[in-house]
């Protein structure tokens, strides 16, 4: 019996150590050598990648993926060249599928990868003034049919409203229950969407009448912050360098890009408006707007609107730059903030 039990235990410890060998054997013979080696890659840029084969086991076929995506077909033994013209920015992972005898391995390597061209900076020249409710805690901010539509934010203060921008007048409003903080919004298909901020859960208006006809939970997203829409997608801002695409027949989140210029990464992406093609991001507690591209997340303008909060009435409550509108006038925003009492309608102008 004794033989017996010291046999049993013999065996479990040779099959523990071959589950421990089998957590780190991929590190230990295989990884990724990537050239040039650098912080960021530029899209503009094309990478070597090499697989160091550290103790020369035979391998049938190799097969590379960036993040998911298959680049290079099996049998890829050497050297090989990766385009990164056509990758989203951000931090991606390069990685190594090797066949070798009926086993299969992996190596990996993240690289991080940025916008190829510095932005193009912009400033602007103020053309009209109009009041805005110096109460309202701007959240969201957009345009239909010539008539402001605006979210308000903080709990028990939180809002929808639709509004007469030139006079300031607020036309309806709706509430929120006061465990909501109220966020971004859009108008797509005669329906509001209104985020909220931490209870990840959105809710649905019915245009005309700005009845409450549903609601919408998020994914993945950390936080709710901004929304906009292209006409066929919407575009949501979580508070982080990255802005969401969701179905909007479901509002499931799809996919993702992460903002970053030719240099570095752009958090706290907040407020957003869809203009001519190009995601309009305000950058929460700067006095600046990205001109972002959405297909790769690549910042190609800064709008700089550093001054225009000295020009609103100075108070307690007042706080930051927080309101893109976009009334289909070339060049032309609509710009306001948190607690500020006047909306500015703006000409956007390259420095």
């Amino acid at each position: 019996m004794k033989t017996y039990k010291l046999l049993v235990v013999t065996l479990l410890a040779i099959a523990c150590s071959k589950c421990g060998d089998s957590s780190t054997k991929d590190s230990d013979l295989f990884s990724l050598q990537i050239a040039p080696s650098k912080k960021g890659y530029k899209t503009s840029e094309s990478l070597s990648v090499t697989l160091n084969n550290k103790k020369n086991k035979a391998v049938d076929s190799v097969v590379y993926y960036l993040d998911n995506d298959r680049f290079m077909p099996a049998n890829s033994k050497g050297a090989t060249t990766v385009s990164l013209s056509e990758v989203k920015l951000g931090v991606r992972t390069l990685q190594a599928k090797i066949y070798s005898d009926g086993e299969h391995f992996a190596a990996a390597e993240n690289i991080t990868v940025l916008a190829s061209e510095k932005p193009e900076l912009y400033t602007y020249k103020i053309i009209e003034t109009y009041p805005h409710d110096m109460d309202s805690y701007t959240q969201g901010l957009e345009f239909e049919n010539n008539t402001l539509y605006e979210s308000a934010g903080l709990r028990k203060k939180s809002s929808l409203r639709k509004t007469n921008y030139k006079t300031g007048e607020v036309l309806q409003k709706v509430p929120l229950a006061d465990e909501y903080f109220g966020e971004g919004l859009t108008i797509l298909n005669d329906k509001i969407y209104q985020l909220t901020y931490k209870r990840k859960t959105g809710f649905i208006y019915d245009l005309k009448t700005l009845d409450k006809i549903g609601t919408f939970v998020y994914g993945n997203s950390l936080e709710g912050w901004g929304l906009c829409n292209d006409g066929t997608t919407i575009y949501k801002s979580d508070g982080t360098e990255k802005i969401w695409t969701l179905n909007p027949e479901t509002l499931a989140e799809e996919d993702y890009i992460e903002i970053y210029t030719n240099t570095s990464r752009i958090k706290s992406v907040n407020e957003l408006e869809w203009i001519d093609g190009k995601i309009y991001a305000n950058i929460y507690q700067q006095d600046a707007v990205a001109i972002v591209n959405p297909k790769n997340g690549a910042v190609e303008g800064v709008i700089n609107f550093k001054g225009l909060k000295d020009k609103v009435t100075q108070h307690d409550a007042l706080d930051v730059l927080n309101g893109i509108a976009y009334n289909g006038e070339p060049n032309t925003l609509y710009i306001t903030g948190k607690n500020w009492d006047k909306l500015f309608k703006v000409e956007v102008v390259k420095k």
